[in-house]
């Protein structure tokens, strides 16, 4: 069982795009999946067709130990299971500043869980605050969604700091489980210098599948659905599945019902 923590501090990187159709990638390839929703925008949660109104009790009960688990947890009709959440979410930032173990909130909550899933996938808001800290802590390892950009790479380095932070101090096996190139731009020369920057200095972390520029990866959200379920043979869902592929390859798991 692997926890994967999708996170960059810098927003509008395809973050939650990339919780979203991974979940569901991980899902077609056979993989039990639960993705939390962790950012109070909600956008995971209804990017999986589930409404803002009918989710509750969400995220947030759990982690102020209102509600198990259990409680929570949603069915999708996309093959994996949701921790939804909503703008009730924002509260908990506050509510959590006096609760005895503050980082460790969603770690706990989750232990009962762990046995469920093959991957557990956390979508982390655009921000370094209590709610972002509690996914660090609770994973085994990050992924890093983000732009070829030259601002990206400011972003990155500020990222890799935070993670050192969190390692020394409360969670001491998390790593960095891969960076992955998000809209991207070919024809661009900044997008390819910044792409080689990154294999230059991250290596094997960088993974090897890019995901494109794509209308249907950005109007599958309004539809509720991953993409991989509104349209499977976009360039969109190709890269989603074929990131699906490598991390399963990575982590030593078949888990492909054609295999």
């Amino acid at each position: 069982m692997k926890v994967l923590a999708i996170t960059n501090q810098k927003g509008g990187v395809g973050k939650t795009t990339t919780a979203v159709n991974l979940a569901a990638g991980l899902a077609t390839k056979g993989a039990s999946v639960l993705l939390i929703d962790l950012d109070p925008q909600g956008n995971a949660t209804t990017g999986c067709g589930i409404t803002k109104k009918e989710a509750l009790p969400t995220v947030y009960q759990l982690l102020l130990g209102i509600s198990g688990y259990k409680e929570v947890c949603i069915k999708t009709d996309f093959g994996f299971d949701v921790l939804p959440a909503n703008r009730e979410l924002a509260g908990a930032e506050v509510e959590l500043i006096d609760i005895e173990r503050r980082e460790y909130r969603l770690r706990d909550a989750l232990a009962s869980g762990h046995a469920d899933y093959d991957f557990i996938l956390i979508d982390c808001p655009p921000a370094l605050n209590m709610l972002t800290v509690n996914g660090l802590v609770a994973a085994d390892a990050v992924l890093i969604p983000m732009q070829c950009e030259y601002y990206a790479l400011e972003g990155l380095s500020d990222l890799v700091e935070t993670l050192r932070k969190v390692r020394a101090h409360i969670n001491s096996k998390l790593e960095i489980e891969g960076l992955l190139r998000t809209m991207y731009n070919p024809q661009s020369t900044l997008t390819q210098q910044v792409s080689s920057e990154l294999e230059n200095h991250f290596g094997d972390k960088v993974y090897k599948t890019i995901v494109p520029r794509n209308v249907r990866l950005a109007e599958a959200p309004s539809y509720g659905k991953p993409v991989i379920a509104f349209d499977k043979n976009s360039r969109g869902a190709q890269a989603y599945v074929s990131l699906a592929e490598e991390i399963l390859a990575r982590c030593s798991i078949n888990k492909d019902k054609t295999a």
